[in-house]
């Protein structure tokens, strides 16, 4: 951990001499991601974005319309992304042993696409959906067949999937959603009526002003004090759900690296900072740890 409060800023060199013979956790956030297609919410060159909050969702049906219209055509473009060289570099490392695990931001799979085995999805995984009320979770696929048969063409209409501006979280701008209809739960009811659920239903995905789950937490930092050191690969840090996991890195004196195009909010506690791209340099580390 840097003593001055002020990281080194170094190249692929001193990572490489940080990391070796260490075993690694790793630490994603969406700057992993962007190679693949899907930006992120605040690297340099990203446009400004104001992510739906927890409390705008449970509390303004409004919201909850707005998002699942556009969600609808989001969720078809990141339904068919694809691991870059990044994501590989990281499974082929834990193939090898070197890396124990990787602890993602990220909702979008592409970790386990690439062939990752331990992942833990911290923010949750954009492929379910759960029910606010009976707690059921449902495939987003099942949801993406009720909401085309309630909203025919829909996604059609507002533009080809490519040509739509789509966030890390399967988001989607899209401006015309006022005569969107949204698909309430469809269990069956969990107080035992004759009828569906009814309930709000919710991406499995931690939303701002929203807590990640305890258990979830307790597995990452379990992961962080099994392995040597830690490797923070496209993240800002700038929401203290990951950013808590490099402070604990530090505190318990293993060193910290982080790989970012920008500066982060956990740079002061990293022992070398590389702004640099992360496929490049993933790849460059899995060819040489």
């Amino acid at each position: 951990m840097s003593t001055t409060g002020t990281a080194r800023a170094g190249t692929l060199a001193d990572v490489v001499a940080t990391l070796a013979g260490r075993r690694l956790a790793v630490l994603t956030g969406a700057g992993v991601s962007t190679d693949s297609g899907i930006p992120d919410y605040r690297g340099p060159d990203s446009p400004p974005r104001t992510p739906m909050t927890f409390q705008q969702f449970v509390g303004d049906e409004a919201f909850r319309r707005h998002y699942w219209a556009r969600n609808h055509v989001g969720w078809r473009h990141v339904h068919r992304t694809q691991p870059n060289g990044g994501h590989r570099a990281l499974a082929a490392l834990e193939e090898r042993g070197v890396v124990l695990g990787v602890i993602t931001q990220n909702v979008d799979l592409l970790h386990e696409a690439a062939g990752s085995r331990n992942v833990i999805d911290l923010h949750g995984r954009y492929d379910r959906v759960i029910c606010l009320r009976c707690g059921r979770v449902v495939p987003r696929a099942a949801l993406a067949e009720r909401l085309e048969a309630l909203n025919p063409g829909f996604a059609e209409r507002v533009g080809v999937v490519g040509d739509v501006e789509i966030a890390p979280d399967a988001d989607a701008v899209v401006e015309q959603t006022a005569d969107f209809r949204v698909q309430a739960c469809w269990q069956p009811d969990p107080d035992g009526g004759p009828g569906e659920c009814g309930g709000v239903l919710k991406p499995e995905i931690v939303y701002f002003g929203e807590n990640v789950p305890p258990e979830r937490v307790a597995r990452a930092f379990a992961l962080v004090d099994a392995a040597d050191a830690l490797l923070v690969a496209g993240s800002s840090l700038t929401v203290l759900s990951g950013r808590r996991f490099v402070k604990h890195a530090a505190d318990a004196g293993r060193p910290v690296v982080v790989v970012n195009r920008g500066e982060t909010r956990g740079d002061r506690y990293a022992d070398v900072v590389l702004h640099a791209g992360t496929t490049e340099t993933l790849q460059a580390l899995a060819a040489t740890l």
